[in-house]
């Protein structure tokens, strides 16, 4: 985007304080790796008092002797608290990118990046498109499945287009269980 080359888009040092002061929370420890990448842990102690203020919104946990799972599906309604969560200028930059989940805009992947095109040019439009986002999470016990992404052992990942999170012409629901 111009001049600011050099400037994190996510900012990991920012979405690091947002998390720290979340109940539920142990640590988070995320660093910028280029200006559009994070890389990081996130160490949640008590999966209840993070979920609390979203439960029943985009994620529901369910915790057993034997078997547990966890479920995100983010649409037009429990996007924006997803977004919220990870710190407020992720929202404004969002917003800045014209963004329909930030928005409340309904609108395709494809008049999206033609609206992108036409404020921002065609190489921001075309890094949106290309651009994914990649999560490796580790699970107490094996991964018994994984729904929208893959696991081996204890461990999820997933790889999400971020033009889908941005637009979300359909809801995007990830379940593990283990």
């Amino acid at each position: 985007m111009g001049d600011a080359r050099n400037t994190p888009i996510l900012n990991g040092e920012t979405i690091n304080r947002s998390l720290a002061a979340a109940s539920g929370i142990k640590s988070a420890s995320l660093k910028n790796t280029s200006p559009e990448a994070l890389e990081g842990n996130i160490a949640i102690s008590n999966i209840g008092d993070f979920l609390l203020s979203e439960r029943g919104m985009f994620i529901t946990y369910s915790e057993g002797a034997e078997s547990s799972s966890i479920t995100v599906v983010l649409d037009r309604n429990s996007a924006p608290l997803l977004i919220t969560r990870l710190s407020p200028e992720v929202g404004e930059y969002l917003s800045a990118l014209m963004a329909p989940v930030a928005l409340g805009e309904y609108m395709s992947a494809k008049e999206y990046l033609n609206l992108v095109a036409m404020i921002y040019g065609s190489p921001l439009a075309d890094e949106i498109a290309a651009a994914r986002i990649r999560a490796s999470i580790e699970f107490p016990r094996q991964v018994s499945s994984v729904t929208g992404g893959s696991s081996a052992g204890k461990r999820a990942e997933f790889d999400i287009p971020l033009l889908d999170i941005l637009v979300l012409e359909k809801p995007l629901q990830y379940e593990v269980k283990w």
